[in-house]
């Protein structure tokens, strides 16, 4: 039998939770870290997880020296973070975004093609039962060719959600409702319209919360890509709750929508078939977001263990980057980008 992976998790706030519960699962697999600047926080999941608590990364490091870190920081910690462990050969699996500025996603792309080791993003909603569905769909074409995508993410942040010092920064987090709420949907419009994205217009505003973020609550993206697909987003965090992201693909023959996790096919009589049927299955995870971590973290890894190449990367898992760092300068300058 191979020896245990060794696993550490840096940041220890909400999503970190997905991680350490898909972890704890794993078989071969042993949490040896958790790392936070606040004590109390790091101390509690080291409890929790049976493992040493750290308070500085870097120290971390030295110390467990871990074949495999989880980061779960702030977006501008992502890349600093990554870069170094791949230095020392450690795996990375990297929430998202992966980088908040071209410049970084260059430094981070550039580290993983040098590294011994593997980079992973996580966008675990491309591992959800309807995603996967839908792309055998489409790709069999089984109601005839894709013609186009549409994707909305209606969700409610308050003031509140933006009181721990880095949320709403356009230094620290890098953008608004775009860079974090929406990014899962922007990735998988892109997916699901099988090939990369052309050119993008977008607008970008602060209706719901001035004075309180510096960064936007409500985007609207069109985009085209590269095989005719037309694309278009619809992403808010000022609406009243939060509804299930609903992504619309437009076939010859019929209308396929995801809602949460699950995928329905409407047809042109009226008629609506279920084709999934799922359920949270995590504490942490929400019905109207879905409970993909388990999966991708499961696939990572399987990648390690394999030597396969992890299929979303600096590469595939930069491209949303790429997409939405184009949308905030066409809403800067009012005019398309083309990539």
């Amino acid at each position: 039998m191979q020896s245990p992976l060794r696993a550490a998790v840096i940041g220890c706030g909400n999503i970190a939770r997905c991680h350490f519960d898909a972890l704890q699962a794993l078989e071969n697999v042993s949490v040896t870290a958790a790392c936070d600047i606040v004590p109390a926080r790091a101390a509690q999941a080291a409890e929790h997880n049976r493992c040493a608590p750290f308070t500085d990364w870097r120290t971390m490091l030295d110390t467990v020296q871990p074949d495999v870190i989880h980061i779960c920081t702030p977006h501008d910690l992502h890349v600093e973070m990554a870069v170094e462990a791949l230095r020392r050969g450690i795996h990375v699996l990297c929430e998202k975004p992966c980088a908040i500025t071209e410049a970084s996603l260059q430094v981070l792309r550039t580290a993983a093609k040098q590294s011994s080791a593997q980079f992973g993003t996580c966008f675990q909603n491309r591992y959800n039962p309807g995603v996967l569905r839908a792309k055998q769909l489409l790709q069999e074409q089984t109601y005839g060719v894709l013609q186009a995508v549409k994707g909305d993410v209606s969700w409610c942040r308050g003031a509140a959600y933006y009181s721990d010092g880095w949320h709403g920064t356009k230094d620290r987090e890098g953008g608004g409702v775009l860079i974090n709420q929406a990014i899962h949907t922007l990735d998988l419009l892109r997916v699901l319209a099988g090939d990369r994205t052309d050119t993008v217009s977008a607008h970008v505003f602060n209706d719901h919360l001035k004075g309180v973020i510096d960064v936007e609550d409500t985007a609207d993206v069109r985009m085209t890509f590269k095989n005719g697909v037309a694309g278009y987003l619809h992403a808010t965090t000022a609406f009243a709750c939060d509804a299930k992201v609903q992504i619309d693909l437009f076939c010859e023959k019929a209308l396929l929508r995801l809602e949460g996790a699950d995928l329905f096919l409407l047809l042109p009589d009226g008629s609506v078939q279920r084709l999934t049927k799922t359920t949270a299955q995590s504490t942490v995870a929400k019905n109207y977001w879905g409970n993909g971590h388990p999966a991708l973290i499961a696939d990572f890894y399987r990648c390690i263990r394999t030597g396969e190449p992890f299929a979303i990367d600096a590469g595939s898992g930069g491209e949303a980057v790429e997409v939405f760092l184009a949308a905030y300068r066409s809403a800067e300058t009012d005019a398309p980008i083309r990539l």
